[in-house]
Order: C-alpha cells, then sequence, then structure tokens
C-alpha cells in the first residue's frame, strides 16, 4: 500500500511540511512551478537547500507581495503562537496581530472562501484547503471565545497560511498516496510571545487542534509546532503511531528556519506498506 510517514520529532509547519513533500516529487522543478501557478493572490514559492546538523534538505520561503510573515519566529510564524487574529466582540475591536510595519489589512473566514475558490485546482484540493483552513479557524475561534464568523486574520498572515495548506494538498494530490501516518508530535517546550502576552507551548490554538493526538515536548525550547501544522497533521494523518514495516523508495527532508541542537525538520517517507 502506497504510504507516507511524517516523522515529526521535531514538530511539523506549514512550510516544512510543503518542503518534504516537494522532495519526494519526482520532478522537483516542475511541482514549485505548479506551486507557484497555485493563484494565490500575490504569493510566491521559493525552494532553497537547507541545512541542519550536517542534513541537506529544502527550506520554503513563502512571500506575500514580497513580504515574509513570521521572521520573528519558529518558522513561518504565520499564526504568531496562535494568535494572528483579530476579532469584534461587545461592540470592541481587539487586534492581536504584531505590528512590524505590515499592512492592516485582515481576512475573515468569507474572505478566505473566496480566495480558496479562486484557487488553479481541482474541486477535491479546494475543499480540502477548506476543512484544514475551517480547522485552524475553529480552533481560534474556540480560544477567544467568539463565532467563526467574528475571527479575523492578518492579510499576510491569512494567505500565507493559505498558500502553505494549498501547496500541501496539491502536492499530496499528487503523490497519492493511499494512507498517511506520522509519529507522535513534538511541540516543544517553554513559552512563546504573543499580542496578548507570554502564552504556553503549545499555543492554544495549536492545543486544541491536537486533541487526541499524541504530543510532548521535548527539550528544545521554542514552539515547534504551529496551528497550520498541526491542522494538516490532523487532516491528512490517518494514524500516529511508530513507523510500520515499509519499503521505502524516497526521503524528503523539510528543514525550518530556526537552529535547534537537534536538527530542525519534518521527514517524509514515501513507499509502500502491508
Amino acid at each position: 500500500m502506497k504510504t507516507i510517514y511524517f516523522d515529526c520529532a521535531m514538530g511539523a509547519a506549514g512550510d516544512m511540511l510543503t518542503a518534504a513533500l516537494l522532495e519526494l516529487t519526482p520532478d522537483r522543478e516542475a511541482a514549485l512551478a505548479k506551486l507557484n501557478a497555485l493563484g494565490v493572490p500575490g504569493v510566491r514559492f521559493a525552494a532553497a537547500k537547507g541545512v541542519k546538523c550536517g542534513i541537506t534538505g529544502t527550506q520554503m520561503t513563502v512571500t506575500v507581495d514580497g513580504e515574509e510573515e513570521g521572521a520573528d519566529g519558529h518558522e513561518h510564524h504565520h499564526e504568531h503562537g496562535g494568535c494572528g487574529c483579530r476579532h469584534e466582540h461587545g461592540g470592541h475591536e481587539h487586534s492581536h496581530d504584531h505590528d512590524h510595519g505590515h499592512r492592516h489589512v485582515h481576512r475573515g473566514m468569507a474572505d478566505i472562501e473566496t480566495v480558496v475558490n479562486g484557487l488553479n485546482v481541482s474541486e477535491s484540493v479546494r475543499a480540502q484547503v477548506l476543512e484544514v483552513y475551517k480547522i485552524i479557524a475553529a480552533a481560534e475561534s474556540a480560544v477567544h471565545g467568539v463565532p467563526v464568523t467574528e475571527i479575523h486574520f492578518h492579510e499576510v498572515g491569512a494567505l500565507d497560511a493559505v498558500a502553505d495548506i494549498a501547496a500541501v494538498c496539491t502536492l499530496m494530490e499528487d503523490l497519492a498516496p493511499r494512507r498517511v501516518l506520522a509519529s507522535a508530535v513534538n511541540v516543544g517546550s517553554g513559552h512563546v510571545h504573543c499580542a496578548h502576552g507570554v502564552m504556553p507551548v503549545p499555543a492554544p490554538a495549536t492545543a486544541l487542534i491536537l486533541r487526541g493526538v499524541p504530543i510532548y515536548g521535548g527539550h528544545e525550547n521554542g514552539e515547534l509546532c504551529t496551528p497550520t501544522g498541526a491542522a494538516l497533521l490532523r487532516h491528512f494523518v490517518s494514524d500516529f503511531r511508530p513507523m510500520p514495516v515499509m519499503t521505502v523508495s524516497s526521503i524528503g527532508y523539510g528543514m525550518g528556519k530556526k537552529d535547534f541542537e537537534a536538527a530542525n525538520c519534518v521527514r517524509a517517507f514515501l513507499g509502500e506498506s502491508e
């Protein structure tokens, strides 16, 4: 049975999962060109060689109109620890995004759905992208105690997340595994800084998304699993377990941007399992 197995010993983020899957494709240049033709407004994907602890892999960069979200975080920290949104409640607007000179434009779920419906993808991929994004929105809604319709995401972060999700869904469709498995997820440890202040790891939205999934905190101090990474795993992975007996045909390394004592990467195995 054609199987993809994700080793999440260093957590997961959307860009890391994209990079790992990109390495599994037989023609990476063609696959990257396909990602850049998805039609996410202003988004550009770039892939470069990344080295962590002597291991070579691929590191993805996603920019929106030339601007990269999350240079201050673990990876593409587009949710800023699960707080890259704002909501209006009781007549007061609460902004939860960092101010680093970004455009003060926000998108709600209706705007996200419009963007997704305009993507140059199959109907199946379009439906999956919406399902994954709704997992994130539902978690943010629960964390902030407001309806999903009142959650608004910072534009750059929202489009960055849509791009990561659309990329993973597209690559998964092309690779067409019959099942997807993953290890327990290392969520990291310590705290992250958010517009609200200091928050524990895993961030609240990530923790909600990963309910029922085996997780643990390692020795690495920082956020290893982002809400987008968590939502993608939740959507695609049918079982979180040790690697089964597999005849592996290819291995992909998706590198994170931050350096830790351990190699900061998601490792994806493609092969046949019983």
